[in-house]
């Protein structure tokens, strides 16, 4: 791994005992000692994750938003400022490039974040498709870390550590929201999003702040029992969440019509790259919850069936530490996506039921 990127916060990880993984171009800590009790300490207080692997791609100017409604499905012109949008950018086939966040700082310029591995692909299509627009992009990749709070006491743990009245920003503060402002004396872009189905917050800072931020982090979830949390923890995090993973849910080989995300162009007046390849479409497959009747989970590839016959394969699967029994997500034919289904999947030559079920696995409760 010794061609692989190192995240700002390498020498914390490795002070911390971490395990580590090639995840794109990068490697970045798998756990550090008990991934199990990092996914549990996400769900009952608090984990610490290092995401600086994390694209960054700063567009400006006055067709800023105009732009991403062309390179995007979605409309990022109408969002409000200090808002974000999930979203996904498209080949002109109408293939999931990316899935990706868009938070617009100013009337003119917007923060966008793709994915670790598809960072280089986006900024090219971003360069691309800006030809005819007003904006200048800015690839700030490889000088930003980006450091998540997630569990029910990142909102203390955060406003522990602001001063007068920004603490009254940290708790107001909406889901898919962000500002600027400064925590333990460092100057982030703190934003209230995350990929693990529980409230939390993510923190762009520029890479030479990381370590101190890290280490102010680190003490005040002390106090609250939070463990820093590694990529197996986030995995089954986002996968009880039932959130989609690049590579895994999403691929060039599915479009947003498959992944569910046909609204997010269904009233869109702006042209867009592959709006010909995506509007009208029905799609050829569904992204469906499975739950698992047995204690065997089955992992992705695994093929899955009804009455005999070949429906789909699974893209995702893993015992849920959460609800006690086995969860997977899957690529299913759209007839098969209804919850209360009876199925099958094959692990290791030997069939084991399953049922389909809505999306989410899990839901946090209201505290």
């Amino acid at each position: 791994m010794s061609d692989l990127r190192h995240s700002p916060l390498h020498e914390r990880h490795l002070d911390l005992g971490a395990t580590f993984t090639p995840f794109g171009p990068w490697t970045m800590p798998l756990k550090y000692d008990n991934e199990l009790a990092e996914h549990r300490a996400v769900r009952s207080t608090a984990g610490l994750f290092d995401l600086s692997h994390m694209g960054q791609i700063r567009v400006r100017g006055p067709q800023a938003g105009e732009f991403l409604d062309h390179a995007l499905i979605s409309t990022l012109s109408s969002i409000p400022v200090s808002k974000a949008k999930y979203s996904m950018i498209v080949d002109e086939d109408g293939g999931i490039l990316d899935d990706l966040i868009s938070y617009r700082l100013a009337e003119d310029e917007f923060l966008v974040v793709p994915n670790a591995g598809n960072t280089a692909v986006v900024w090219e299509k971003f360069r691309e498709r800006a030809a005819e627009f007003d904006v200048e992009l800015t690839d700030e990749s490889l000088g930003t870390a980006l450091i998540a709070v997630q569990g029910p006491r990142a909102e203390q743990i955060i406003a522990d550590l602001v001063a007068g009245d920004d603490e009254t920003v940290v708790r107001g503060m909406k889901y898919y929201a962000a500002a600027p402002l400064t925590i333990a004396g460092v100057d982030v872009l703190l934003a209230r999003t995350g990929y693990t189905g529980e409230d939390g917050y993510e923190l762009y800072l520029p890479n030479a702040a990381a370590e101190e931020l890290w280490d102010a982090l680190l003490n005040a979830g002390s106090a609250y029992d939070m463990l820093p949390a590694g990529l197996a923890a986030r995995d089954s995090l986002r996968l009880e969440a039932g959130m989609p993973l690049y590579g895994q849910e999403l691929g060039t080989d599915i479009t947003p019509v498959e992944a569910g995300m046909a609204r997010a162009f269904a009233t869109k007046e702006a042209d867009f790259v592959g709006r010909e390849a995506l509007v009208g479409r029905e799609p050829a497959s569904a992204i469906v919850g499975l739950r698992g009747l047995g204690r065997r989970a089955a992992r992705e590839g695994a093929e899955v069936f009804r009455e005999g016959e070949k429906v789909g394969v699974v893209t995702s699967g893993q015992p849920s530490p959460t609800l006690g029994h086995p969860i997977a997500l899957a690529r299913l034919h759209p007839e098969f996506s209804a919850p209360g289904l009876s199925l099958e999947v094959d692990i290791r030559g030997k069939r084991h039921p399953v049922e389909t079920v809505a999306l989410p696995f899990y839901r946090r409760p209201e505290r």
